[in-house]
C-alpha cells in the first residue's frame, strides 16, 4: 500500500506540473490602439507581430488591433516612416502604443524643386524641418520656426518691433550690392524678395500655425533648377493640407507678455549734474530740476494674443480640405508700436480618375494693420538731457512737451528732441492686404502612366497704403519744418503683382533589365513682376492763393519678366548609385538682348555606401551616403528694372531754372522741372555663382545617431556692384555694373541623437555647426594695388562717415578703422593710432580691416525631453568670431557731447568712464567690439492630454520663455545686429507666453 500510494502521489505530481506548464503557456487576447505619438492620430495599417514568429495582425482604420499571444510574449509594432516599438505583454490584455516618426525616414518624401523626391534619392545638400521640430514659444513670423535648426542658415531679425523684418543668409552672402536673400517659395509660388510698403516682414503673409515643413536647398546641385533666383539658396515652405477622414478641428491660443530687458547705458541725472558742473560749469544754467529716465518713459510691458482655428477633413469622401483663420494682436515694448494681423488659408487637394489627376489649390490671404511708433524716439531718449522734464507749463505752444529752443523762441532743430513727444505727437498707421495663391494640376497619363504633366498657375498680390497718412501736428517741436509750416502730412500707396505660370512633363521608368530607374523632367516657367508706387507730402501752410503747399507727387511704375526653360535627369543604378543633372536657361528683361539669357547647369553624384555588401548587414551603420555636387546659379535681382539703358530722374524743386529779370533786378525761378540722367551700363549681365559641394549623410545604431557633413566652395564672378561715378559727371553718384569676384568656403555639420528612449521617457538632442569664410578676390577690371575698395556703412556722427569697406583679400563689409593705442593701464589714448605704414603721419593710408560683422562660426543647439504626458524643449544659438561697431558709444561717449556752443545739452554714454575722450574718435577700432554670443532662445514646458474622458478630445497646455538670456562680451544692449552697426536698435524683449492647443 505504501508503494502504491507513492506511485499515485508521483503521478498526481506530474499531472499537476503538466497542468501548470499548460496554463503558463496559455494564450490571451491582447487589444489596443496604435497612434502617432506626437499628435495622437490613429495609425491604420500598422503591423503587429509576436516577436520571433510570423503571427500577428494589422491595425484597422481607427488604429485598433486584436491579437492572440502567449502571456509572456513580446509584441513588435512597425509602420513605414515610424520607429519600430517592442512591448512585453506581461499578462496585459490592453496595450496602447504611440509610434514616433522615424526622423531619418529614408523613404520619406521631401519637397524639392518642381516636385518631390525620396530622401534616400537626394544627391544635393537638402535639409527639412518639419512641424514636429519647429521652435516653440511666441512665434509671430514663419522664419522664427526654423531659426537655429539648419546648418549653414543664419537668421537675424531686425529687432523687437512686432512682426519685424528678418535677414536670412544661407552659407553667407554671395553678392555685394545685389540681393543676398534666398529665394522663398510658398506652396509652389516664388514670392517677390522686395519689401512691401507698410509691412515689416513680407513672410507675414503665412500664419506660422499653417506651416507643415521648411525645406532648405543649399548647394547648387539642389538650387540650380531655379537658376536665376537661386544663387543665395532656396527655402521651400509647404503648408498643411487636408487628409482623408472625419472632420477635425484644431484650435491654438496664446497670450504673451513682453518685457524690456536691456537699456543703453547712459549717465543718470545725478551723474550728469556732477559731470556738467565739472567740465562745463558755465552751462549749468541750462539744466533743469527734473530727474527723467527717458528710456524708461518710452518703453513699457506689452501684452499680445494669438488665435488660430483650423478645420480639416473630407467633403463627401471626395474633397480633402483644410481651412484656417488666424488673428494676431502683437504689441511692442516701444509705446504705440503694434501689429494686428488676420490671416486665412484654404487648401483643397482632391484626386480624380483613379488618382490619375491630382489637384492642389492653395489660397492664403492676409490683412495687417501696423502702428509704427516713431522709432527716432529711441535715439532721442538716449541723447536727451536727463535733468529736463517731459512736460512743463511754459511749453503749451509745443503741446506742453519740453523742447530746446533757439534765440527766436522756435524749436532748435539740431538739439535732442523730446522722445515722449515724438511718440505721442505722430501718427503713422498702415493697412496691407496680401494674397498668395496657386492652382496646380498633376496628370498621370492613362495610356502611359510613367508620364506626368504638371501645370502650376499662381499669383502673389499685395496692396498697401498708409491708414490716414503719416501726420505731424503743428505744435510738434521735434519736427521744426512742420512746426514752422503749420504741420505736415504725407501719403504713400503701393500695389504689387507677381504672376506665375509653370509647366513641366516628367517621365519616370524602372529599367529592370539593367537594375536601374530614370526620372526625366523638362519644363517652362514664366514670371512677371509689376509694381506701382506713389507718394506725396505737403504742409498745412497756405501759399499766396490760399492753397496748401505741396511737394511733387511721385509716381513710379516698373516691371520685369523672367522666362525660363529647365530640365532635370535623375538616374539610379542598383539603388546605390545616383546621378542628377539639371540645366536651366533663364531670360531676364533686366539685361539687354545681347546679355539677356543665362545658362545654369549642375550635376551631382551620390553613393549609398550602407547598401554595399560589406555594410548591408552592419548593425552599427544604418545609413551612409556620399554626395558630390557642382553647379552654377545666377543673380539678376539688382533693384532696378532698367539698369542697362538710360533713364532720367525728376529733379528737386531747388533745381528749377533761374533767369534774371532786368526790370526788378531779381533772379526768378522758372517753374520747369529738370530731368537728370541716371547712370547705366549697357553691357550689364548676369552675376554667376559656382558651387562645389562634398557631403556625407550618416546614421548609426539604427539611426539613434544621424546627421550630415558638407564641405563647400562658392565662387561668384561678375559681381553686380555699385561703383562711384567720376566727379563732374552729370549723373547720379553711383553706377550699377559688373565688377569683381567673391568667394565663400566652409563646412557644415548636423548631429541628431536619441540618447535615451523608452515607452515613458525619450530624450532627443540636436546640434549643428557651420564654419563660413568670406573673401573678396577681385574688385576692379584691372589690378590696382592702390585701390582701397568701396567704402560704405554710414554711421551716426559727423557728415558722410562710412565705417565699412569692400576690399580685396578681406570679407565683404569689413570694418575699416584706425588701430587704437592704449596707455599702461589699458586706457585708450585719445587720437593716438598706430602708424601702419610708418610714414610719420596718420591718414587714410593707416586705416586697416578690424573684423567683420558676419560670424565665422554658427552653432545651433536644441533638446527635447518627453516623460509620459510631459514635454520640455530648449533651444539656443551661438555666433562666434564676429564684430559689431558700437555707434551708440562712439557718438555718445565724449565730454564735448555734453553741450553745443551753450545752446543746448546732450546726455552722454557711460562708456565715457572707460575712455575719457573729449572729442569723438569715430574711426578708432576701440569701438569695433567682439560680439560673439550665445543666446538661449526658448524654454518650453508642456502637458498633453491625448483622450480626455474617452471623447477623442486632445489638449496641450504649455508655457514658454523667449530670449531667456544672452552671454556676450559686447558692451551694447544686444550683439545680434544684421549689418553690424549698433545704432538706436529697437530692443528685443523677453517674452513670457502661455498657450493651449485643442484638437477634436
Amino acid at each position: 500500500m505504501k508503494k502504491q500510494f507513492n506511485f499515485y502521489k508521483i503521478l498526481f505530481l506530474f499531472l499537476g506540473l503538466g497542468l501548470f506548464i499548460s496554463a503558463s503557456a496559455q494564450e490571451i487576447t491582447v487589444t489596443g490602439t496604435v497612434t502617432d505619438a506626437d499628435n495622437g492620430e490613429p495609425l491604420p495599417g500598422v503591423t503587429v507581430v509576436i516577436k520571433g514568429t510570423q503571427q500577428g495582425a494589422i491595425t484597422q482604420p481607427d488604429g485598433t488591433y486584436s491579437v492572440q499571444a502567449p502571456e509572456e510574449a513580446v509584441l513588435a509594432f512597425s509602420f513605414i516612416g515610424y520607429k519600430t516599438s517592442e512591448v512585453a505583454i506581461d499578462g496585459q490584455n490592453v496595450i496602447n502604443v504611440g509610434l514616433r516618426p522615424d526622423v531619418l525616414g529614408l523613404e520619406e518624401v521631401v519637397v524639392i524643386g518642381y516636385g518631390v523626391s525620396k530622401k534616400k534619392d537626394l544627391t544635393g545638400s537638402v535639409q527639412t524641418v518639419s512641424a514636429d521640430d519647429f521652435n516653440q514659444g511666441s512665434i509671430t513670423s514663419p522664419q522664427q520656426l526654423m531659426n537655429g535648426k539648419v546648418a549653414g542658415v543664419q537668421i537675424t531679425d531686425g529687432g523687437g518691433a512686432p512682426g519685424s523684418g528678418t535677414t536670412i543668409r544661407i552659407r553667407g552672402g554671395s553678392s555685394l550690392s545685389a540681393s543676398n536673400d534666398p529665394l522663398i517659395i510658398i506652396d509652389g509660388v516664388p514670392i517677390d524678395n522686395e519689401d512691401v510698403s507698410g509691412m515689416r516682414n513680407p513672410l507675414n503673409v503665412v500664419n506660422p500655425n499653417d506651416i507643415e515643413t521648411f525645406t532648405v536647398l543649399k548647394d547648387a546641385s539642389a538650387t540650380a533648377i531655379y537658376g536665376s533666383r537661386a544663387s543665395n539658396g532656396v527655402i521651400l515652405i509647404t503648408t498643411k493640407k487636408g487628409k482623408t477622414g472625419e472632420l477635425k478641428i484644431d484650435y491654438t491660443g496664446k497670450m504673451s507678455v513682453h518685457q524690456p530687458t536691456e537699456m543703453v547705458d547712459v549717465v543718470d541725472a545725478g551723474q550728469y549734474r556732477e559731470m556738467l558742473g565739472k567740465f562745463f560749469p558755465e552751462n549749468t544754467n541750462l539744466m533743469g530740476d527734473a530727474s527723467t529716465d527717458w528710456q524708461d518713459e518710452i518703453y513699457e510691458t506689452a501684452i499680445s494674443t494669438d488665435h488660430n482655428i483650423a478645420f480639416s477633413g473630407t467633403v463627401k469622401d471626395a474633397l480633402p480640405f483644410r481651412a484656417s483663420v488666424g488673428y494676431n494682436n502683437s504689441n511692442g515694448i516701444l509705446k504705440k508700436s503694434s501689429m494686428e494681423r488676420v490671416t486665412a488659408a484654404l487648401n483643397l487637394n482632391p484626386s480624380f480618375f483613379g488618382d490619375h489627376l491630382r489637384i492642389n489649390t492653395s489660397l492664403k490671404g492676409m490683412s495687417i494693420k501696423n502702428n509704427f511708433s516713431n522709432e527716432d524716439a529711441i535715439g532721442d531718449a538716449i541723447a536727451m538731457d536727463p535733468t529736463q522734464p517731459i512736460k512743463a507749463d511754459e511749453y503749451d505752444r509745443f503741446g506742453g512737451y519740453y523742447a530746446w529752443t533757439n534765440a527766436s523762441g522756435n524749436p532748435n532743430n539740431i538739439a535732442p528732441q523730446n522722445a515722449v513727444a515724438r511718440i505721442n505727437q505722430r501718427t503713422d498707421l498702415s493697412m496691407v492686404q496680401r494674397f498668395v495663391g496657386n492652382f496646380q494640376a498633376d496628370y498621370k497619363f492613362h495610356f502611359l502612366p510613367e508620364l506626368r504633366a504638371n501645370l502650376n498657375v499662381g499669383m502673389d498680390y499685395s496692396k498697401s497704403e498708409d491708414d490716414g497718412g503719416v501726420q505731424t501736428p503743428a505744435n510738434a517741436a521735434w519736427d521744426t519744418e512742420a512746426f514752422l509750416r503749420g504741420g505736415a502730412y504725407s501719403h504713400y500707396a503701393q500695389e504689387k503683382r507677381n504672376e506665375l505660370l509653370d509647366f513641366y512633363l516628367q517621365y519616370t521608368k524602372p529599367l529592370d533589365d539593367i537594375d536601374s530607374r530614370i526620372d526625366v523632367m523638362g519644363g517652362y516657367s514664366w514670371q512677371h513682376f509689376w509694381r506701382n508706387n506713389e507718394d506725396e507730402a505737403y504742409f498745412n501752410e497756405a501759399d499766396s492763393e490760399g492753397s496748401f503747399v505741396r511737394d511733387p507727387y511721385n509716381l513710379t511704375k516698373t516691371e520685369n519678366y523672367l522666362v525660363s526653360f529647365f530640365g532635370r535627369l535623375n538616374y539610379v543604378f542598383k539603388e546605390k548609385y545616383f546621378l542628377t543633372f539639371t540645366l536651366r536657361n533663364d531670360g531676364s528683361s533686366r539685361f539687354s538682348e545681347e546679355n539677356r539669357w543665362g545658362l545654369f547647369p549642375s550635376m551631382a553624384l551620390a553613393w549609398n555606401i550602407s547598401d554595399e555588401a560589406f555594410l548591408e548587414q552592419s548593425s552599427a551603420v544604418s545609413n551612409l551616403k556620399l554626395r558630390l555636387g557642382y553647379g552654377v546659379t545666377g543673380q539678376q535681382n539688382i533693384g532696378s528694372d532698367y539698369g542697362y539703358f538710360g533713364t532720367y530722374r525728376t529733379g528737386q524743386p531747388t533745381a528749377q531754372y533761374v533767369y534774371y529779370n532786368p526790370q526788378s533786378g531779381n533772379y526768378v525761378k522758372i517753374p520747369v522741372t529738370t530731368l537728370r540722367p541716371e547712370g547705366y551700363d549697357k553691357n550689364l549681365k548676369w552675376e554667376e555663382t559656382t558651387t562645389y559641394n562634398v557631403g556625407l549623410d550618416y546614421g548609426f545604431m539604427n539611426d539613434r545617431i544621424y546627421g550630415s557633413l558638407d564641405v563647400y566652395l562658392r565662387k561668384t564672378e561678375d559681381l553686380l556692384n555699385e561703383i562711384p561715378v567720376p566727379a563732374g559727371a552729370n549723373l547720379t553718384n553711383q553706377l550699377f555694373t559688373n565688377v569683381g569676384n567673391l568667394e565663400n568656403k566652409g563646412f557644415e555639420i548636423s548631429l541628431n541623437t536619441i540618447p535615451y528612449e523608452s515607452n515613458d521617457f525619450t530624450w532627443e538632442l540636436g546640434a549643428n555647426f557651420t564654419y563660413n569664410e568670406n573673401e573678396i578676390t577681385k574688385l576692379t577690371q584691372v589690378d590696382d594695388p592702390n585701390y582701397l575698395g568701396v567704402q560704405h556703412g554710414g554711421i551716426s556722427g559727423g557728415t558722410g562717415n562710412n565705417i565699412k569697406i569692400h576690399q580685396v583679400g578681406q570679407p565683404a563689409g569689413s570694418f575699416f578703422v584706425y588701430e587704437q593705442v592704449y596707455d599702461a593701464d589699458g586706457r585708450p589714448l585719445e587720437g593716438v593710432y598706430v602708424d601702419q605704414n610708418e610714414d610719420g603721419q596718420i591718414n587714410e593710408s593707416d586705416l586697416y580691416v578690424a573684423g567683420s560683422a558676419s560670424p565665422k562660426y554658427i552653432i545651433g543647439l536644441n533638446t527635447s525631453l518627453r516623460y509620459k504626458n510631459w514635454d520640455l524643449s530648449v533651444s539656443g544659438r551661438a555666433n562666434l568670431d564676429m564684430y559689431v561697431y558700437n555707434n551708440m558709444a562712439s557718438n555718445g561717449a565724449f565730454y564735448n557731447k555734453l553741450q553745443v556752443n551753450g545752446n543746448f545739452l546732450n546726455n552722454i554714454h557711460s562708456d565715457i568712464y572707460n575712455t575719457g575722450f573729449y572729442d569723438p574718435n569715430y574711426f578708432s577700432d576701440y569701438y569695433v567690439q567682439n560680439a560673439s554670443f550665445f543666446r538661449l532662445d526658448n524654454v518650453t514646458l508642456g502637458y498633453n492630454v491625448n483622450d480626455l474622458l474617452n471623447s477623442g478630445l486632445k489638449i496641450r497646455v504649455y508655457g514658454s520663455v523667449d530670449n531667456v538670456l544672452v552671454v556676450s562680451e559686447y558692451d551694447g544692449i544686444d550683439p545680434e545686429i544684421s549689418d553690424g552697426i549698433d545704432n538706436n536698435m529697437y530692443p528685443r524683449p523677453r517674452t513670457y507666453m502661455m498657450g493651449v492647443n485643442v484638437s477634436f
